[in-house]
């Protein structure tokens, strides 16, 4: 199966078929194409990190340097009486509940920040060597 074009892979298709026609106003035609084609390229690098998405990469800092501290492989629950109750952010307070550091954990082990062990069914975290 063919791998689906992006909407700039068409408009380079259609610009290649513009070139090669009889069409008066090849030119103008030839501009639009590639006006479209920028356009799509400032949309795709416009977009900034979110107030949350902020906010979690402080929150992220505080969960390694509570793994740190703890010097072990440690669950989710000995991981948040280590840390405070409340992560100070620029974005403002965040409260330290498990869904939040869980979520933040899995990021990391996706970053390879972190690495996730399992011993009788209990997930342990450390951070990656």
């Amino acid at each position: 199966m063919a791998e689906k074009m992006t909407k700039k892979d068409w408009y380079g298709v259609i610009k290649s078929i513009v070139e090669a026609s009889d069409y008066e106003n090849k030119a103008g035609a030839v501009e639009f194409i590639d006006h479209q084609i920028e356009l799509l390229a400032n949309r795709s690098n416009g977009s900034k990190p979110t107030k949350d998405q902020r906010a979690n990469v402080e929150f992220r800092k505080n969960i390694a340097e509570a793994l740190r501290s703890a010097g072990r492989a440690v669950t989710v629950t000995e991981l948040m009486a280590v840390m405070p109750a409340v992560v100070l952010t620029a974005e403002g307070e965040i409260p330290v509940t498990n869904q939040k550091v869980s979520a933040l954990l899995r990021q990391m082990k996706l970053n390879g920040e972190v690495v996730r062990t399992e011993d009788k069914k209990k997930a342990y975290f450390a951070l990656a060597e």
